[in-house]
């Protein structure tokens, strides 16, 4: 079982022709809403990817709620563990351009109110996999880290959206997933030595002792295990829209690990899953199904998941 403790939302996507710079106002195209948010994202991708899942998380009790948590009941996700609450459901802004870039501003609203008391309240076991993001207070999450860690859980952690955190987390982590960015952003506050980005998630796993992938975009992914190097390639692709590409990663690779499957497998389904979802606007709606991964796998000769 993959239980995952974080944020659900539901998205407004904006298209535009380009991306607005400060004070500027640009006419967009078009206007569509979408379930998403880390947590619930990274859930759904779990379960396409063939997990089963358990959604732990914080919605309000307007109408948003409702659209949030649509795709997550189509999926048969256990959604036992998510409370109402008296606040606005978890809302993000999203602007697209036509090149598939975008900004994002999120506003957690009942987000906010998520702690650690509602994964002890839904369950945690041994062989369990918690899967956790920091969109929701970073106390919560080191609760429900250390909490899935004494009942023998194991522990994959997206390091986004990127924030000064407490380095002990990582101590509570044995999987620890990030992009360009995340990675330059650790590094620099644990004051790490000037390396090449092989070198430097070679030297976050060593420092910590757990497992580490870092998402390159275009050029794929670094992993490292117990000192092996894993790389794998990103597919060659168009994008039309990158929302939720990095949450399809983590959720496909949380279900594979979860399988068994080794580390460069898991990877490489993750990468493939991740630039199906760039195919599609929205973050839930582009999430592949198992089925399209596989196939994409096989036209591109790379191994099956067994």
């Amino acid at each position: 079982m993959i239980v995952v403790f974080g944020s659900i939302n539901i998205d407004l996507i904006g298209h535009a022709p380009a991306l607005m710079r400060p004070g500027e106002t640009v006419l967009g195209t078009s206007l569509e809403f979408s379930p998403g948010g880390k947590g619930g994202n990274q859930a759904l991708a779990a379960s396409r990817a063939g997990a089963d899942v358990k959604m732990v998380g914080c919605v309000g009790s307007d109408d948003f709620a409702t659209r949030a948590l649509a795709l997550l009941s189509e999926a048969e996700i256990d959604l036992s563990g998510v409370r109402h609450m008296d606040r606005h459901t978890g809302t993000a802004l999203i602007i697209v351009d036509d090149a598939g870039e975008n900004m994002i501003t999120v506003l957690p609203g009942a987000n906010s109110r998520l702690t650690a008391a509602a994964l002890e309240q839904a369950g945690i076991e041994r062989g369990d996999y918690l899967l956790l993001q920091l969109e929701t207070p970073l106390e919560g999450v080191l609760a429900a880290a250390a909490l899935a860690r004494n009942n023998g859980a194991e522990i994959v952690l997206n390091l986004a959206p990127f924030m000064d955190f407490d380095p002990a987390l990582l101590d509570n982590v044995d999987v620890l997933v990030i992009n360009e960015t995340e990675l330059a952003g650790v590094l620099k506050m644990l004051d790490a030595p000037q390396l090449d980005e092989v070198d430097a998630v070679s030297w976050l796993s060593e420092k910590f002792g757990n497992t580490v992938v870092a998402t390159l975009g275009a050029r794929g992914a670094i992993g490292v295990a117990a000192g092996e190097v894993t790389v794998v390639p990103s597919l060659k692709i168009r994008p039309v829209d990158t929302v939720g590409a990095g949450d399809t990663f983590v959720g496909y690779l949380a279900a594979g690990l979860a399988d068994g499957i080794d580390l460069a497998s898991a990877m490489d389904r993750a990468s493939v899953a991740a630039g199906l979802a760039c195919l599609t606007p929205g973050a839930q709606p582009s999430i592949p199904e198992r089925g399209a991964v596989e196939d994409r796998l096989t036209a591109d000769g790379r191994p099956r998941a067994r």
